[in-house]
């Protein structure tokens, strides 16, 4: 089956509409109140079209695809449906456009420009309507921005199933609010803020924080859970501002839960939170007192060296859920071929009233199912009361909080001697001998593996003191192809740390072990050959949208 829109013959599925149709083979046809994850409304009326043998225009998002239909979608009679849609539209909207958020993104702007006439026959005075609404404890209303597409309310209704937002008045009057004794607070309150196709629902985190234009985007995957969320990281100053869903289908679809958006970058900002140096834990004279000491990256390393090489170390080693495919590959690489260790555990961090039927996973670590992979065991029972009978005496533990283990202030003491890399402190992070700064996600390139064992590729959005941010290797923004050294806005904070592939590479230069790699991707390369179903995969084949293991 086909229909023909400007003379292009287009096949459609049973069902579709001409919306549908058009926007699947990259036909432009305009619309504010379609979405494709929710229902048709068929509010806006910007998406007219004509149809052939039909007495008048119709609108392309509800009107359903016939075998043979003729449509045209740039008619001057389209066209003048299309200028005087935009006109209504823009009758009473503010121009807010110098202070909103939405400017530079926002699709009011774009059709503006583009179908409407550049100026207006209204001399009436505006409808003034309540500004700076506070929907819920995320989001806030501009109810002079709004143009009633009601996507708000569908979301609410159809995706969350939470039924907080509704239309009250009528006419020129009309506007949105919360049912009463109710506000804008569930777990994906904020994805009403990407689907507003203008400015009228904004973040209060990112609320005139900076333009768009001044920032840059980078793909990535949210590590807030199992789910593995497909992200944007939005960054100015080589600071992470925002955080929004990527589409795709076979992961998050359009959306994004508010704990991904708000609690997954702000320890990578955080200088009170960050592991900033490479520090030891001295020992004074009288053998009593201790004291920690910054030090540099080859001091540290000395020291990692030479207190892994002592005598009589019964090594317990610790992976993490929380960092990469690479981190952990060559931790496991580590221990078997320099420490001769065949046993590497990792801590669970499962939280059962997280889940929803939605995209919350239990499991609040990205790569889990990874850990499987490479063979680290969960911790266990057994292995708890092994290190309680004082069997373990040297901690090596990657991107993880010992001390989140229920039993151990039973087991501490035991823990004479500990190798920490961590990205940021914690309750036991005083008392590494040494401790390494590790980058985080959002520094690094690397690979999680979702509950739906698909891998899926992060990549650097901020850069750390080694890095430098190169055409190809980072998002660029305008500030930064065109910030000079004295701008402010070049100077943002770069924290002094490393990848832990980086870090145990060159702890294993000290026992005189070169690992061959130079760079994460042949970190993966070398890993994904070590299994046969694997073998052959690299960054490029995994792609923005994830590789699913077979």
């Amino acid at each position: 089956m086909y229909i023909i829109i400007d003379g292009q013959k287009v096949n459609f599925k049973k069902g579709e509409t001409i919306l549908q149709a058009a926007l699947r083979v990259g036909i432009d046809i305009p619309h504010f109140c379609y979405h494709p994850a929710l229902s048709i409304a068929g509010n806006c009326r910007i998406c007219l079209v004509e149809v052939e043998n039909s007495p008048k225009l119709m609108i392309a998002c509800s009107t359903p695809a016939e075998n043979g239909m003729v449509v045209k979608t740039n008619t001057p009679k389209v066209i003048e449906a299309q200028n005087a849609i935009m006109e209504f539209i823009l009758i009473n909207h503010p121009l807010d456009c110098p202070i909103c958020d939405e400017a530079g993104e926002c699709k009011l702007q774009d059709y503006a420009y583009k179908y409407g006439k550049g100026y207006s026959r209204f001399d009436e005075e505006k409808i003034i309507k309540d500004k700076r609404i506070p929907l819920g404890p995320n989001v806030l209303f501009d109810a002079e921005r709004c143009i009633s597409c009601s996507r708000c309310i569908r979301f609410c209704e159809e995706i969350s199933k939470s039924f907080e937002l509704t239309f009250v008045n009528r006419g020129e009057k009309v506007t949105i609010e919360t049912y009463p004794g109710k506000q804008l607070d569930n777990p994906y309150s904020m994805n009403v803020i990407e689907i507003c196709p203008v400015g009228a629902l904004t973040s209060r985190h990112f609320r005139f924080r900076a333009r768009v234009w001044d920032m840059s985007f980078t793909n990535s995957i949210c590590p807030g859970c199992a789910r593995g969320c497909n992200t944007i990281i939005g960054v100015r100053n080589n600071e992470i501002l925002r955080i929004e869903p990527r589409e795709n289908l076979e992961v998050n679809q359009y959306w994004l839960c508010d704990y991904g958006r708000l609690n997954t970058y702000k320890f990578v900002n955080d200088i009170n939170l960050r592991i900033d140096s490479p520090s030891i834990l001295q020992t004074e004279p009288d053998n009593k007192n201790k004291q920690i000491k910054e030090v540099t990256w080859e001091e540290a390393i000395n020291e990692a060296v030479s207190i892994l090489k002592s005598e009589n170390n019964n090594f317990l080693i610790f992976a993490s859920a929380y960092s990469t495919l690479e981190d952990n590959y060559v931790l496991k690489k580590f221990a078997n071929e320099i420490l001769g260790v065949e046993d590497i555990y990792y801590i669970p961090h499962i939280d059962e009233s997280f889940g929803d039927n939605i995209l919350r996973k239990s499991d609040k670590t990205p790569n889990t199912k990874g850990l499987e992979l490479l063979g680290i065991k969960k911790i266990n029972n057994k292995l708890i009361k092994e290190i309680k009978t004082g069997k373990y005496n040297f901690l090596l533990i990657l991107n993880d909080d010992i001390s989140l283990i229920e039993e151990f202030s039973e087991f501490k003491s035991y823990l004479i001697k500990n190798i920490q890399i961590l990205s940021v402190k914690n309750t036991f992070s005083n008392e590494a001998n040494v401790l390494l700064p590790l980058s985080t996600y959002a520094e690094i390139n690397g690979t999680f593996i979702n509950f739906q064992n698909r891998i899926q590729r992060i990549r650097p959005a901020v850069t750390t003191i080694e890095q430098e941010r190169l055409p190809g290797e980072f998002s660029l923004s305008r500030l930064d192809k065109f910030g000079a050294p004295n701008d402010r806005w070049t100077h943002g904070k770069k924290f002094n740390s490393r990848p832990g592939w980086k870090i145990l590479k060159q702890i294993a230069k000290g026992f005189n072990v070169d690992f061959k790699f130079e760079n994460s991707e042949e970190v993966f390369i070398e890993l994904c050959n070590s299994f046969k179903h694997l073998r052959g995969l690299s960054y490029d084949t995994i792609n923005d949208k994830g590789y699913k293991i077979k």
